[in-house]
């Protein structure tokens, strides 16, 4: 196999999470969904006071918190908050501010800091979200809606698990009216983040819990095991321990504790990522470059799979582990900027199932209209690359390093059977999508068409390990997207099934997530050792096989 030869300007890596800043390594992102509320949850919405620090100086603000909790959790048990929104409302004088430096419309990031406390033990999260482009109003506040996944959250013994609001961040991304405002390569990550570039640029603002903030920032108190209780009528309650403010949303070294070890005995565990159990590799397809498709000095493969929601059936389906095949991109210099360096990549990717550039099938279960049980089996088939944008900058002031990373995929959904309440119906060998799953783009003039849009980030600081989404390491990824009309489903002699379809599933709003595992460099393999973790097996596959997360 021509993988296996050597590269000597390429050493072996190690693990991607703890590379070197100096290195630079291009980091890039991958496919992505959030599945329905589950039952004995309750939604808490908490408006809390901020001050806010911008150019003219602070400025009171007001957040608004809304999130999902469970009625109650086992002891040991992870969870995560889901529907989390954070809404921000700046005042006029902030508006004014932006208006200055020559915005006509924001793009915005949140990253709330959250103390978790278990009696007088306490951890830190980060909740993180993305928010739609808004135009800045002609008068009056601004008001930035933002969503995203948020860490999972474990207690680690009986007794109530709070959640206390702390320091929150807004990334700003900064363009002038006008479609000229931004270039191709600082609108390929403006979207969510504070990419600066050609035009008004970038701007964060950092807020602080005001000190008159009810409950002092309380979000909500989930009871843990036998011990705890909510509050009246299930509403949040005041707690004895507060979390301090945090860098980012992993164990390491986000969920820290009293101990020497970083974590006091007892203390709440916060996870990046909810845990599971990885499929055997007996039940996932090969995921290997062959004759067909030889790899080169760039080539890395890796496996994905995840979630898609689909909203009109109130429920989530799941995309069994898929092979992907990356050649990534070089740097090249970024826009200039005073605070940082910047280096832009683009990738290119494709699914590798069967020597074709698809999703091995997959089946999904749902209730049309709330109780007719539909079960189809589906594939994502690619009617064109899947281009990888990243952003990767690294601030002077302190080395800290961000990546950005925007996926777009121009995936049709193939269903290959269907049955519905236990009679198959014969959809034909041609039954898919009109058009692609589609996403609101953050650059339409330079990415035009149809393509579903997938977003991660990857943070580090100097000395810590990663966290976040990387194309080396993998990490989540996730997006929305709108699921197109039905065409050519059923047969000459049969019912015309595309409006059965269209009707049951198509629409927007449908949220995916999606796990990228470990790559596997194929230049430059790694090999589990009992000092190193593996990358690759010894067939060059991803050693890594990730679980999927809701």
């Amino acid at each position: 196999m021509k993988a296996q030869r050597a590269v000597a300007h390429r050493p072996p890596r190690v693990r991607a999470r703890t590379t070197s800043i100096a290195a630079f390594v291009v980091l890039a992102a991958l496919i992505p969904t959030t599945a329905s509320s589950a039952p004995g949850t309750r939604e808490t919405a908490v408006e809390l006071p901020y001050v806010c620090t911008l150019p003219s100086g602070p400025l009171a603000a007001t957040v608004r918190i809304t999130a999902e909790f469970p009625e109650r959790a086992g002891a040991g048990e992870a969870f995560a908050p889901s529907g989390v929104t954070t809404s921000v409302r700046l005042p006029e004088e902030a508006v004014a501010d932006l208006a200055a430096r020559g915005a006509g419309e924001v793009r915005a990031a949140t990253r709330l800091e959250v103390g978790v406390a278990q009696g007088t033990a306490t951890a830190k999260a980060t909740w993180r979200g993305g928010a739609e482009p808004a135009a800045l109003p002609e008068s009056g506040p601004l008001t930035l809606v933002s969503k995203g996944e948020v860490p999972s959250v474990a207690g680690r013994g009986d007794g109530d698990l709070t959640f206390t609001a702390g320091g929150l961040s807004i990334d700003l991304a900064l363009d002038a009216t006008g479609p000229a405002a931004t270039d191709p390569a600082s609108t390929a990550s403006a979207a969510a983040t504070g990419v600066a570039g050609p035009g008004p640029g970038s701007l964060t603002v950092d807020c602080t819990l005001a000190e008159d903030a009810p409950g002092q920032g309380l979000l909500a108190t989930v009871p843990v095991g036998e011990g705890g209780s909510p509050g009246p009528g299930g509403s949040p309650s005041p707690s004895q321990g507060t979390g301090e403010s945090g860098q980012s949303g992993s164990p390491d070294p986000e969920a820290r504790g009293d101990g020497e070890d970083g974590r006091a005995d007892g203390s709440p565990e916060v996870l990046e990522t909810a845990p599971g159990a990885a499929p055997d590799r007996d039940d996932v397809p090969p995921c290997r470059y062959d004759e067909q498709t030889p790899p080169t000095d760039v080539s890395l493969n890796a496996y994905v799979t995840g979630y898609a929601n689909v909203t009109k059936m109130d429920g989530a389906a799941y995309l069994p582990p898929s092979c992907l095949l990356i050649e990534q991109g070089l740097p090249v210099d970024g826009p200039p900027d005073p605070e940082h360096i910047i280096f832009d990549t683009v990738s290119w990717a494709n699914f590798h199932y069967q020597g074709r550039k698809r999703t091995p099938p997959f089946p999904s279960t749902f209730l049309s209209f709330d109780f007719a049980p539909v079960k189809t089996t589906m594939v994502l088939e690619q009617t064109g690359p899947i281009r990888i944008d990243s952003r990767i900058k690294l601030r002077l002031s302190d080395f800290t390093t961000v990546t950005d990373t925007y996926v777009r995929a121009p995936l049709v959904a193939h269903v290959t059977e269907l049955e519905v309440n236990g009679t198959p119906l014969d959809v034909g060998p041609d039954c898919r999508t009109e058009t692609s799953l589609t996403s609101v783009d953050p650059d339409p003039a330079n990415h035009p068409g149809d393509h579903l849009v997938l977003y991660g980030r990857g943070e580090q600081l100097i000395g810590q390990e990663a966290t976040g989404y990387l194309l080396l390491s993998g990490g989540t990824l996730s997006g929305e997207t709108a699921i197109p009309a039905f065409t050519g489903c059923g047969t000459a002699d049969g019912e015309d099934l595309d409006r059965l379809l269209t009707a049951s599933v198509s629409g927007p709003g449908n949220h995916i997530k999606q796990v990228q595992g470990q790559t596997c460099a194929i230049a430059a393999p790694v090999f589990p050792t009992p000092e190193t973790p593996g990358q690759c097996t010894p067939d060059l596959q991803p050693y890594e096989i990730p679980v999927a997360e809701r």
